[in-house]
């Protein structure tokens, strides 16, 4: 049986096929994150978009003998923080679902470089709207929890708490969106670096 000699005629060794290019990081991690990502924001925006609350008030007039209950609801619309909240988490779940789709391509390891820059400038840029909108809807759920005794606002998770759950979810859900935001751009940023060198 002859064996097969990989040299050429003039006697130098044949060129070897060149290696596929590496894909660096991790496309799985990718898509497991962005899916998360996505699970997070859409859980947050059903959350968020269901906090409201009704409470009766007792109110006495003084022309009246009897004590008069006036309805007063709370809802998310009344606070232009957690609109933004809900805007944030609104754009952000959309952006993960085409980014997941875009994933997939990461992991048929057809991607460029400048797909995967685009993701990691993409990413940073939700991760500082995910942050802002979190800290200012956080910042709401606080003076509702704890009040603030030098401007007089009161608190009012005592009495409308069922809404108040609701914020606190929204803003957690917020927190954990753009926890893996960030990680996303890291995960970006270390694959960049892994197909330059």
């Amino acid at each position: 049986m002859a064996t097969v000699d990989a040299t050429t005629e003039s006697g130098k060794d044949a060129a070897a096929p060149p290696a596929p290019p590496r894909a660096g990081g991790f496309p799985g991690a990718d898509l497991a994150l962005r899916l998360l990502l996505f699970a997070s924001t859409l859980a947050g925006l059903v959350v968020l978009a269901t906090a409201k609350q009704t409470v009766l008030f007792p109110v006495t007039l003084p022309q009246l003998p009897q004590v008069i209950f006036v309805s007063m609801p709370a809802k998310f619309k009344d606070s232009p923080a957690l609109i933004y909240l809900l805007v944030a988490l609104c754009v952000t779940c959309f952006y993960s679902l085409l980014t997941a789709l875009g994933s997939l391509k990461l992991i048929s390891g057809s991607s460029t470089p400048k797909t995967l820059f685009l993701l990691l400038l993409l990413d940073v840029f939700y991760a500082a709207v995910m942050a802002s909108a979190t800290g200012s809807g956080g910042g709401v759920a606080w003076i509702g929890l704890k009040g603030n005794s030098h401007t007089r606002w009161n608190k009012i998770c005592d009495t409308y708490g069922k809404f108040c759950r609701h914020i606190g979810s929204a803003v957690f859900l917020g927190l954990v969106a753009s926890i893996v935001l960030v990680l996303l751009a890291a995960l970006n940023a270390y694959s960049l670096y892994r197909r330059s060198r």
